[in-house]
């Protein structure tokens, strides 16, 4: 292999709100080691997730393809063995991919072509068995309203658990820095993939009280009289119709926090990289598989269309390679990432993918793009937290224009350009009818919400069954980091 070929790092969080960063404009997080990276290289500005889910958006990662072409739409969906990944590419091209951390894959397959992993998930490889015990902060890691009534200053075992992540990271680097002094200059590509800041909204004591009456409410936190039927609903079905001031304040001051723990996190894997010689020639990815609401319009968590579930941060250094310290306004997706990691280890490209590699607009904000991407969000009635209500969504971002279909519902239409904050829906407008229709074409070809339903429920039996194998036999859990219970703890009063 050729010593010029690049070392990839690729830093992937979970949940983390774009706009609660430096560099993307807050001035209230503290996020050193994020705006550095963003400063040495680039900054993406219009990046989105696959889907408002961690499952599906991860899944959709790996191979470069949406949700609906793989039907992998839920938290408890199975990602096929034999679906090429980016990682098979990358082993194809001569690399050993490894994994330190989150991967989030449903099954017995842990590793979709890595051939290393240090440290694993959290969670169970499969359903119908119990899922990790949070101890004191039962219920505060998923969209229940007591991930709000249990948030503040404590613990919980996903920080835990990162450190850890970063940790192995660094194990990893050390490894690869002494293989090289040995003599093999093959290069390197890990995969760091850290919990934080998915909820529970707890931060270490030290963490919380840089926050402390520095954090700014939502921008717009209160639901109107013309927010959309389905966004109403999710709200009643979740129990934050009424958040209290306290609530919404305490959870996204702890946030903050963690945001704060993962840049911290971040800074070390780099430190280690820079300290040991190899980030030269290494093209450093950092990205979140969806973001959070955190109480923007009402809401929290994800599983909406709108911008702070959807789009995300993509930052990008390659020293030498790309450009420092420039954004880009294209709107690209995860599944574009991950035919651009390819693109820029000279690995061959994924068969099926529909993701584009945005190389070529990484060194030259001129080349050329088609600004367009999907995002999709479906599920049946099953998950607790749909109410008995199935879903299914699309979205599409062109240009300054986003529409979101909801099936059986009336769709929106937001010009970002003048209304970021998605508050005006134009899809009544009569000015706005042609790009509407244009808009709604753009959604539905080749995405059909009413055979997607339908293969939900079939594959439902599927499952069910699956579940109660997974109950009787209890299969062993590859790679599984546990979870003790005592790890998970919560001070009273947090203000």
């Amino acid at each position: 292999m050729s010593k010029a070929r690049p070392n990839l790092l690729f830093l992937f969080s979970d949940q983390h709100a774009r706009r609660i960063a430096g560099c993307y404009g807050d001035p209230v997080a503290l996020t050193p080691n994020l705006d550095r990276l963003a400063r040495e290289g680039l900054a993406f500005d219009n990046a989105y997730c696959p889907s408002p889910l961690c499952v599906p958006s991860r899944m959709s990662m790996l191979t470069a393809r949406h949700p609906y072409a793989q039907e992998c739409w839920t938290n408890d969906d199975y990602l096929r063995s034999d679906a090429a990944t980016w990682l098979h590419a990358a082993g194809a091209a001569g690399y050993r991919p490894a994994l330190a951390g989150r991967l989030h894959s449903m099954g017995p397959d842990q590793l979709h072509g890595y051939a290393l992993r240090t440290v694993g998930d959290h969670s169970p490889n499969w359903g119908g068995v119990p899922r990790h015990d949070l101890g004191v902060l039962d219920k505060a890691n998923d969209p229940w309203r007591e991930s709000l009534q249990r948030s503040g200053v404590g613990q919980s075992a996903y920080q835990v658990k990162d450190v850890a992540t970063a940790a192995s990271a660094c194990e990893f680097l050390e490894a690869a820095a002494q293989t090289r002094r040995d003599g093999n200059a093959d290069p390197f590509c890990l995969t760091v993939g850290f919990l934080l800041p998915h909820p529970p909204y707890v931060a270490w004591r030290e963490d919380y009280d840089r926050f402390s009456g520095r954090v700014p409410p939502p921008t717009h936190g209160k639901p109107t009289d013309v927010d959309h039927a389905w966004e109403a609903w999710w709200r009643e079905n979740r129990g934050i119709g009424e958040v209290s001031d306290d609530e919404t304040m305490r959870a996204r001051t702890a946030y903050y926090g963690l945001v704060y723990r993962l840049d911290t996190l971040i800074g070390q894997v780099l430190a280690c990289l820079a300290r040991l010689g190899l980030d030269d020639n290494t093209l450093v990815v950092y990205t979140t598989d969806h973001g959070d609401q955190l109480g923007e319009r009402g809401l929290w968590w994800k599983h909406t269309l709108f911008e702070d579930s959807v789009r995300v941060p993509l930052l990008m250094r390659w020293r030498n390679v790309l450009p420092a310290g420039q954004r880009r306004a294209q709107v690209v997706n995860l599944i574009d990432v991950a035919a651009t990691m390819l693109d820029a280890l000279e690995a061959p490209p994924l068969p099926h993918a529909q993701g584009r590699s945005f190389l070529d607009v990484a060194r030259d904000p001129c080349a050329a793009w088609i600004d367009e991407t999907f995002v999709e969000h479906c599920t049946d009635s099953v998950p607790a937290w749909t109410g008995g209500r199935p879903v299914q969504q699309r979205m599409v971002r062109s240009g300054r224009w986003k529409l979101i279909y909801y099936h059986g519902e009336p769709m929106q239409l937001f010009d970002l350009q003048s209304d970021p904050c998605e508050r005006n829906d134009l899809a009544n407008d009569a000015g706005c009818a042609d790009v509407r229709e244009r808009l709604l074409a753009r959604v539905l070809d080749g995405w059909d919400p009413a055979r997607i339903a339908e293969r939900i429920r079939e594959r439902r039996r599927d499952k069910n069954l699956i579940d109660q194998w997974a109950r009787t036999v209890g299969p062993p859990d590859e790679f599984r980091w546990h979870l003790a219970p005592a790890l998970n703890r919560l001070e009273a009063g947090a203000k």
